[in-house]
């Protein structure tokens, strides 16, 4: 993996991060989620204007990733109703890089080198660590945790999907604007079937969400989008964990929420496994 890229796969998790955290520290999570979809919409539109039209054989991924993305927001929204940013976000982001390893490992025929395989699983051992995770009131929280793990789920799948399909368009961008667009219609249509009242809120507390959410959310996954052409899906995949670092570190510091052994014990194996990829050799 280059530098380029594993900068900017690094640039994409902070970007990650900082979004879920804007969703979960809003009272109305919908609200903020709908706002943050919908928000990718102007920039997909612009963009398309100067990207070339994805080649046909990307089309079939372009519309499963649409499905597979609506499904993971839908998820990762219930989640948060009832889990804490700290628990459900490592769970669900981290559970995605070990799926995405053994399929492409054992279905798709990629290989990968020891020390890849081992940084992989070292992420993997700091997520799991994750299931003892307490509330504050020392409960464990085990629906959030069943939730975040179906999250993770479907981001193992949409990032294979996306990984092979902007491999086939031609242009990464391209394919992630379509994808943008189609994703924020489905969005569009499931907020006016579930409550359209939701949109007035848009344009007093869920502008914060539409305008800067929905860049920041469309700027990292277009980073990643591009960076899933450029090195194997499963080491950009698990590269983007170290978002599990600044989000631990967004929900201890601005949203207050508890730092504990388990969550630190995660960060420095997420952390040494980053160190490990970074020195591999693709």
């Amino acid at each position: 993996m280059s530098t380029l890229v594993f900068l900017t796969v690094i640039g994409a998790a902070l970007l990650h991060a900082s979004w879920n955290a804007l969703i979960k520290g809003g009272n109305d999570k919908r609200l903020s989620m709908g706002a943050l979809v919908l928000g990718h919409l102007p920039i997909a539109i612009i963009a398309i204007a100067f990207v070339p039209v994805p080649e046909a054989a990307s089309w079939p991924y372009i519309i499963a990733g649409i499905a597979l993305h609506m499904g993971y927001q839908l998820f990762l929204l219930q989640s948060y109703k009832i889990g804490d940013l700290t628990q459900v976000y490592p769970i669900a982001r981290g559970s995605a890089p070990l799926i995405v390893t053994v399929v492409s490992v054992v279905f798709l025929g990629i290989a990968l080198t020891t020390m890849q395989l081992a940084a992989v699983a070292l992420i993997g051992l700091g997520i799991l660590s994750l299931g003892l995770v307490r509330r504050a009131d020392g409960a464990q929280n085990r629906k959030a945790a069943i939730l975040a793990l179906g999250t993770g789920c479907f981001i193992a799948s949409y990032s294979l999907v996306d990984g092979l399909g902007a491999r086939l368009a031609g242009t990464s961008l391209g394919y992630y604007s379509y994808l943008s667009i189609g994703n924020g219609l489905c969005m569009f249509v499931y907020l006016y079937a579930t409550g359209p009242s939701v949109f007035k809120g848009m344009l007093t507390k869920g502008r914060a969400a539409f305008v800067i959410g929905g860049s920041a959310s469309f700027l990292a996954y277009a980073m990643v989008t591009w960076a899933f052409t450029q090195a194997p899906i499963a080491l950009v995949t698990a590269l983007r964990e170290v978002s599990i670092v600044f989000a631990l570190l967004i929900g201890v510091v601005f949203l207050k929420e508890r730092l504990n052994v388990a969550k630190i014990f995660s960060t420095i194996l997420t952390l040494v496994g980053v160190i490990l990829l970074r020195i591999s050799k693709t």
